[in-house]
């Protein structure tokens, strides 16, 4: 039966907040922080997100015995604080113990660490592999009783799968169920997240609370967007998404469906409808979910500020060039840093048209940032001289076309050298597919925001900045892209009268073609049967596959689609595989 003297109402804090890889002391200092707001808003219990201390993922850091010992030193002092009488802490960390090394969470209440919680299911796909650095779990652990109330404590991956722990929780008399989550961005990923904890609610019959960590970490965006899937398997509360918060729930309990939650029959409970009743969310927050042109900026927006933040960098130096790649990027960094932060300069040649140098011009003023024109024409000419006596007798063509992209690219990154900023690369996912970028030229650079953005969702994102305004942004309102930059024909402008579509499809076409083939692991007849030419779609595979050396080489970028190059798409440099060929 239910303890007589346990709490009818349960305060918990959901602490969504940007903790930083390795700052094990800083990390400390936020938990400690977003403790002491909780406690001022009431909160019995504050929930924060999955390997907060270390900061997630922390890769390889896990194998060095010293930053183990610091992430438990901050567990145990953190712990030590929750002798005030205030909240008690659910908090993240990595644990050394005789059987291994565990993602895992310590539960404090009263100064002392009451329980240890160890992951079970360690994700092995996509950008995770934790098995590398991680033991799972030896066995499904029970719940912890805090202040009368039984809590189930399974993290992140252990609700995602198949294993049963949330079902076995709720039968060893769980009442709720809180999980710490370190769950990446992609396009869509909060209604993923949401089924995945519906589904588990239908079978364990308890409300589940999905706390979601922020930030990002260098090509992963951690959104936030915490949330509650009530008994009712209906929506308790909803954090907000992109943002920082420590949000105070409350939360009630029904005495006569707790009992029968206490049963051990909750899978039979969830099925009759009789836990509905049971612990129920009455206060939190309901935050609206940006739409996908939305989301996908504040994710290239925070994915900028924070690998530029964390990494110590002052300010940023990118080339500006008239076109829509690096518009868009100009505006993520004014809106992500501010425009005192960003330098601008374009570079021009003789290919460089009239309508290039007043857009380029027209979007630095729009933006606020500094504009610095830097003519290549004596470096290009002189590597053109330098190079004359071994290049006698051939054409003149693609190599001559890069030595400008590669002034270029050692021009910005002398400013980068001298003052200290960073240079962001502009390519789109569609040029780095098909290898429409030059080494040690374009592709200079220490971060790309738009790296997993194709073509077309750049032209779509930069009509959306034109009218909108992020929340969190640096960046002025109206249109901060020209309108001439958006509606012209792309073009690299290296040589007379050039377009992009003089050798690729039109980016429509090209961009479904890329999806099916990276996205989707489509074979060519599947993609021919959408209604593409055949040969365009062998091609473009080929130039696919033989642009991974330098992918290999390039500036990592922020997370958008399901499947990036780096992390989620790890094909081999040297392959001769070609569907049908």
């Amino acid at each position: 039966m239910t303890d007589k003297t346990a709490s009818d109402i349960l305060r918990i804090a959901v602490a969504q907040l940007n903790p930083t890889v390795g700052d094990v002391a800083g990390n400390l200092v936020k938990a400690r922080e977003a403790r002491a707001d909780a406690a001022r808003q009431g909160a019995d219990l504050v929930l924060f997100t999955e390997l907060f201390l270390a900061g997630y993922p922390p890769e390889d850091l896990v194998l060095k015995p010293a930053f183990l010992k610091a992430c438990e030193r901050a567990a145990q002092d953190f712990a030590g604080d929750t002798a005030d009488g205030g909240p008690g802490v659910i908090i993240g960390t990595p644990l050394k113990r005789k059987s291994g090394t565990h993602n895992s969470i310590i539960f404090a209440d009263g100064g002392k660490i009451l329980a240890e919680r160890y992951k079970l299911d360690l994700p092995n796909y996509g950008e995770f592999d934790e098995k590398r650095v991680f033991q799972a779990g030896p066995e499904i652990q029970g719940p912890v009783n805090f202040r009368g109330v039984r809590l189930g404590i399974p993290i992140c991956e252990d609700i995602w799968g198949d294993a049963g722990v949330c079902e076995t929780l709720a039968e060893s008399g769980a009442e709720i169920l809180l999980v710490p989550n370190g769950s990446p961005y992609y396009r869509g990923k909060v209604d993923v997240r949401h089924q995945v904890v519906i589904r588990q609610v239908i079978e364990c019959g308890l409300p589940i609370i999905y706390a979601n960590q922020l930030g990002g970490q260098d090509e992963l965006i951690f959104d936030g967007a915490s949330f509650a899937i009530g008994s009712d398997k209906t929506l308790a509360f909803q954090m907000s998404q992109f943002e920082e918060a420590v949000n105070v729930t409350t939360w009630k309990r029904n005495r006569t469906a707790a009992g029968a939650q206490n049963r051990n029959n909750a899978a039979a409970g969830a099925q009759n409808g009789n836990n509905s009743e049971g612990w129920v969310c009455s206060e939190g927050p309901m935050s609206k979910i940006p739409e996908k042109e939305e989301a996908d900026y504040r994710a290239c927006m925070l994915g900028l500020r924070d690998y530029v933040n964390k990494n110590g960098f002052r300010n940023v130096v990118l080339g500006l060039s008239g076109g829509i790649d690096s518009a868009i990027c100009a505006a993520l960094a004014v809106d992500a840093l501010g425009e005192e932060r960003l330098r601008a300069v374009m570079m021009p040649y003789r290919y460089t048209s009239k309508d290039s140098l007043t857009d380029a011009e027209d979007c630095a003023r729009a933006l606020g940032c500094r504009y610095d024109i830097v003519p290549i024409f004596e470096p290009v000419e002189g590597f053109l001289h330098t190079l004359t006596q071994l290049f006698e007798g051939t054409k003149e063509g693609i190599t001559e076309e890069n030595l400008q992209s590669r002034a270029r690219g050692t021009i910005l990154m002398a400013i980068s050298n001298k003052f200290g900023s960073m240079v962001v690369t502009t390519g789109n996912k569609s040029e780095m597919s098909v290898g429409y970028a030059t080494l040690y030229g374009d592709m200079n650079g220490g971060f790309n925001p738009i790296k997993d953005l194709y073509k077309m969702q750049v032209y779509a994102l930069a009509r959306w900045r034109n009218t909108h305004v992020p929340p969190g942004a640096l960046g002025p309102s109206g249109e901060v892209i020209p309108n001439n930059i958006i509606d012209k024909a792309p073009s690299a402008e290296l040589r007379e009268n050039q377009t992009d579509q003089d050798s690729l499809p039109p980016y429509p076409v090209l961009d479904d073609i890329l999806e099916c083939l990276v996205e989707n692991e489509m074979g060519v007849d599947e993609i021919v049967a959408r209604g593409h030419d055949r040969a365009t779609v062998t091609r473009i595979e080929h130039l696919l596959y033989i642009a991974e050396y330098k992918r290999r080489q390039a500036a990592p970028g922020v997370k958008i689609t399901k499947k990036n190059f780096g992390r989620d798409r790890r094909y081999p440099v040297t392959n001769r595989f070609r569907d049908g060929g």
